[in-house]
């Protein structure tokens, strides 16, 4: 169990994972760090000179990266991060890595060699597309307007629910489940976009699915006004990791948890009671 002497500091502590990490350490009385730019001390992957304050005096770190382990010099940084967070004290580390990524998997053996060499724990959480992208994410808006437009095939992709991703990575920092190990976190069955697509019209929220070619969508996100570097990283993960490369499940939830993984369904069916698309009027 992690010391509730030192705090663990999450880093992207207001977002999708790192927000319920957070609220489930501090319901177990363990002490949190938000890194956030708006944390105390703010932190800032953009500004190394923000670091050394942000991991002083930790027990442990969620190291969630933004805007992903797949950009340029994300290994550099994580890498960085782990040198001065165990220099400074902390004895576990716990990375969100990308299922699928090999730039993310170059991440892992970095955090896992500076961890080594300084004597401490460390675990990775790998994930890839999360239900709440539909939820509370990027895609909320477009599940809202009734059509689910993107440059996704047939390949079958095991959708995760954040809360089963939050729940392994808490009992990987508090020592709950074996460290030093690789957990596979995904949902129990794998789904196409379009078969996503209908289980969400199951669960209250009637919407389609209708694919683009990777260059058009690229087109409407830049009109759109998204920015080039997002739009680029965004093309890349779908051409990427929806290869078939990561269609079957993980074993992850299990090995680190005991049960079984949340199924789609479950997920959105509490996604709706807790009122994810309260107000948004379907215009297709």
């Amino acid at each position: 169990m992690t010391s509730t002497a030192h705090p663990v500091l999450v880093l992207g502590g207001t977002g999708k994972t790192g927000r319920r990490v957070a609220a489930r350490l501090r319901s177990r009385g363990v002490p949190v760090r938000l890194g956030s730019r708006r944390g105390q001390p703010p932190f800032d992957w953009a500004d190394r000179g923000t670091w050394p304050a942000a991991v002083d005096g930790v027990a442990a770190v969620y190291l969630c990266h933004a805007p992903d382990l797949a950009v340029p010099g994300a290994d550099d940084d994580v890498a960085e991060l782990t040198r001065l967070a165990v220099a400074g004290g902390a004895r576990r580390v716990v990375l969100l890595s990308g299922r699928g990524e090999p730039e993310a998997q170059e991440a892992e053996r970095r955090v896992r060699a500076v961890a080594e060499a300084a004597g401490a724990e460390w675990a990775v959480v790998r994930a890839a597309w999360f239900v709440q992208n539909l939820t509370e994410g990027a895609f909320r808006d477009a599940v809202s307007g009734g059509v689910l437009a993107l440059p996704a095939g047939e390949v079958p992709e095991p959708f995760v629910d954040a809360d089963d991703v939050a729940d392994v990575a808490v009992a990987a920092l508090t020592g709950d489940c074996p460290a030093g190990r690789v957990y596979e976190v995904t949902g129990p069955r794998s789904l196409t976009f379009a078969e996503l697509a209908t289980e969400v019209t199951a669960a209250g929220r009637p919407v389609g699915f209708v694919h683009v070619p990777a260059a058009e969508w690229a087109a409407e996100l830049r009109a759109a006004g998204v920015p080039a570097d997002e739009v680029g990283l965004l093309t890349y993960l779908f051409g990427t990791v929806l290869d078939g490369r990561n269609s079957a499940p993980g074993g992850g939830v299990q090995a680190a948890l005991g049960r079984s993984a949340t199924d789609v369904r479950v997920a959105l069916a509490r996604a709706v009671a807790d009122g994810a698309w309260d107000g948004a009027e379907v215009t297709r």
